[in-house]
């Protein structure tokens, strides 16, 4: 078996690139071939990623967050080539919906010698001049799309706890953003849903920012996609809301409404999409399920 790992060096500034080594010893250990990659950018990985899948890898791991497992997803979705996550990012949030625990070399490599894979869902962004990008686990645009804005400009600290500042410091800031939502639900018919909205979350799975259940109840595999949305409300109610949203027991609350939907358009001025951490652009876009896109390696 050959398997190649893209680490990504600056992961938490580079904290634990000693993890993805402990990976590639322990597979090795099994008669396992491993081959490293890493590049110094987004653009760079990308390269060196498609050069090594030219080779035919029987599979491919990434040691990193979920901005370098979306570099990987681009390339893989619609192949048979599975993928193994070793989580050492900022925010691991696909490979917590898969099963895999932060910073468990043990248990990422264990996955891919056991061979045990499975199939999941991924999401298509597309954007108003027809480019697109896949995106594994939320797409937030509003109140938590500046959230993502101020946590990926601070330097500390780092990991989930990044997040929760973040979060904190945009409260103070809180404003509500128009931004219209239009829904095809799984019955097929159409759905619009007018703003203002503090946070606009559009999950293929359920967490993002390290672990934030937003859609608490999204599934990897039901090829559908689940909307959360939170309209204003007073500061003093909102703050009272943040525990509920961090232990995803919110969608009860009247703020908040939750849908399934097989398409989503979301249409607004002056604001960011993103997703898996990284922004895509402004609105509109428009997001579409990609059902059993990716084989990805899972614990038992």
């Amino acid at each position: 078996m050959h398997v190649v790992i893209l680490n990504n060096p600056t992961a938490r500034a580079g904290a634990h690139r000693h993890v993805a080594e402990a990976v590639a010893d322990r597979l090795r250990e099994r008669g396992i071939r491993v081959a490293m990659i890493s590049g110094g950018s987004a653009d760079e990985s990308t390269s060196l990623l498609r050069a090594a899948l030219a080779a035919g890898p029987d599979a491919l791991l990434v040691a990193g967050g979920d901005g370098t497992v979306g570099l990987a997803l681009q390339e893989l979705a619609g192949t048979d080539v599975p993928l193994g996550i070793i989580p050492t990012g900022t925010g691991n949030d696909l490979a917590t919906a898969i099963g895999l625990h932060e910073l468990d070399p043990g248990s990422a490599a264990d996955a891919v010698a056991a061979g045990r894979t499975r199939r999941i869902d991924l999401a298509r962004v597309t954007r108003a001049d027809g480019t697109s990008r896949l995106y594994g686990t939320v797409l937030a645009s509003g109140f938590d799309a500046k959230v993502n804005d101020r946590a990926n400009a601070m330097r500390c600290p780092r990991g989930a706890m990044r997040y929760n500042i973040a979060i904190l410091i945009e409260f103070v800031r809180l404003t509500g953003n128009a931004i219209d939502v239009e829904l095809e639900l799984p019955d097929g018919s159409v759905r619009t849903i007018a703003g203002p909205h503090v946070i606009t979350a559009i999950g293929n799975g359920p967490t993002y920012g390290g672990g934030i259940p937003i859609c608490p109840d999204a599934d990897l595999s039901d090829g559908l996609l689940d909307v959360t949305l939170i309209r204003p409300a007073g500061r003093l109610r909102l703050l009272r809301l943040l525990p509920r949203v961090y232990r995803g027991t919110h969608t009860t609350v009247p703020e908040a409404t939750t849908w399934r939907a097989r398409r989503v358009t979301l249409r607004g001025s002056g604001v960011t999409a993103y997703a898996d951490g990284d922004p895509l652009g402004p609105l509109p876009v428009t997001i579409d399920p990609v059902p059993t896109a990716v084989r990805v390696f899972a614990p038992s």
